[in-house]
């Protein structure tokens, strides 16, 4: 079952066939008890209004209501190698060894929801920063009670240059407006995704690409219910959360983001989430 944003509807994905879901408040659908049986007798009861071709001319908003965005960092090795390298200068590299290792993981918080953008809508590259690379992400959905119950694509936009110039700088290195993307659907499955889902990532430049990679989830050393579990342990969310689950893809140090570039991430299952890179006037 996959959920859109169109405008002011709901619009439900199963089997190819579009459903709409009327007089439906976001937050309280996908923080129900089962929302995936909700949705499967909703496709029982409701007539399908279009194939899902209707959606491909639509301007499709992030899958988000009143939720927060969270993320977790140095979940793969590569990306504990990539933090490393980036921080020799500072002396902040052994930080990022010992949180691999560590117990607790790492996890900040990454965005609100008005700082967040959809699919096709432009994330930012900031000015104060030389080396700018997004981090294609799975990305969790848990409701208000701790159960994982969705995912999406997630882009975490990071300045590279600024977190490695102190780990304390990681706030204003991840976190600023238009720094976060998710979309374009929240899957909701009947079981959890396959630890062999695969995501992918393409940098294209001037219609060529500059970067492509893809890894299969099930690199990641901590599990989804891990890092739920900590995220939760102090804190409520009466909305639902959602958690980017890090990233193995990281281009080479020599590479930065520019302006008109274009990110696309993919992962099995979900889709794909494209946007165009800008910088704020």
């Amino acid at each position: 079952m996959k959920l859109y944003k169109v405008k002011n509807e709901i619009v439900l994905l199963h089997s190819e066939q579009l459903y709409r879901l009327f007089n439906t408040d976001w937050d309280q659908l996908i923080n129900q008890e089962d929302a995936y049986a909700f949705l499967k007798h909703t496709t029982e009861q409701t007539e399908s209004f279009a194939d899902a071709s209707w959606l491909s001319d639509k301007e499709i908003a992030a899958p988000i209501g009143h939720q927060e965005i969270w993320a977790a960092g140095v979940t793969y090795l590569r990306s504990k190698e990539a933090r490393m390298e980036e921080s020799k200068q500072s002396g902040g590299a052994d930080f990022y060894s010992k949180v691999y290792e560590a117990e607790r993981p790492e996890l900040f918080f990454k965005s609100t929801a008005a700082r967040c953008v959809g699919n096709g809508q432009a994330v930012h590259i900031r000015r104060d920063s030389s080396w700018n690379v997004p981090e294609p992400e799975l990305t969790l959905f848990a409701n208000c009670k701790g159960k994982i119950v969705g995912y999406t694509i997630g882009n975490d936009m990071s300045s590279r240059d600024i977190e490695g110039d102190n780990p304390l700088y990681l706030p204003q290195a991840k976190s600023y407006d238009c720094s976060a993307a998710i979309g374009p659907c929240l899957l909701i499955p009947e079981k959890p995704i396959d630890p062999q889902t695969t995501i992918s990532m393409r940098i294209e430049r001037s219609g060529k690409d500059v970067f492509s990679g893809m890894i299969s989830i099930s690199q990641m050393k901590r599990t989804h219910l891990e890092l739920i579990g900590y995220l939760f342990r102090e804190m409520s969310f009466p909305q639902g959360v959602f958690l980017m689950t890090g990233t193995c893809l990281v281009p080479p140090n020599d590479f930065t983001l520019l302006p008109a570039d274009r990110v696309i991430i993919s992962i099995e299952g979900i889709g794909e989430l494209m946007n165009p890179v800008a910088q704020k006037a």
